[in-house]
């Protein structure tokens, strides 16, 4: 059996080394410099959140007022109440999807830069390793989050399409009625008194 001398002694000159490595202000200055980069990742990823949680939060108020309105509305209205509201949910779910890839990238590259400074003051085996194949997770997972958040974009613009459809849709003949002169009247100043002149000719 061996006695807890010997190990103590390994954990004194461990934690003497690491101390000693510690104490090098040049050396933890450059390893600073190497982690700047993944910290500003962390900042980009960030200001994504921030844009996803915006979405998430105005479609979400979307389909809650939906909801509310649902009973007082008309059946043309209602309709497209339960046209819309699918979108909504897949919107939703597409931006939380989003978000978490987000999240769990941000959590990746945290712990990129923790391991970057473990690794330069202990000597763990395939550390290097981990923090590569860390990194291409972080990467891997921020894609599949711009992916989710096309996806949704496209979904907001396909819908926004179809309600533009219907306004269009919707315009009443008496407004196209009485806007008819309006747009002659204007068409005849635009052409002037030649044009005129030249088609009773």
């Amino acid at each position: 059996m061996m006695s807890p001398k010997p190990i103590l002694e390994r954990v004194a000159e461990s934690t003497a080394e690491v101390a000693l490595r510690t104490a090098d202000t040049q050396g933890i200055g450059q390893l600073v410099d190497g982690a700047l980069a993944p910290v500003f990742l962390i900042a980009g990823i960030g200001a994504l959140l921030n844009v996803l949680t915006s979405r998430l939060a105005r479609v979400v108020s979307r389909a809650r007022d939906l909801e509310k309105q649902f009973a007082s509305l008309n059946d043309d209205a209602r309709q497209r109440a339960l046209a819309e509201l699918p979108l909504l949910d897949k919107r939703i779910a597409l931006t939380h999807s989003a978000i978490y890839c987000c999240v769990a990238s941000a959590l990746a590259i945290a712990l990129v830069v923790a391991l970057l400074f473990v690794g330069a003051f202990v000597e763990i085996p395939l550390l290097g390793t981990l923090i590569a194949a860390l990194f291409v997770l972080a990467m891997l997972l921020i894609v599949v989050g711009l992916v989710y958040f096309l996806r949704e974009t496209r979904i907001s613009i396909r819908s926004l399409r179809v309600r533009r459809e219907l306004m269009e849709d919707s315009r009443s003949p008496a407004l196209s009625a009485a806007a008819g002169p309006r747009l002659r009247e204007a068409g005849a100043r635009t052409l002037g008194p030649d044009t005129g002149a030249s088609d009773r000719a």
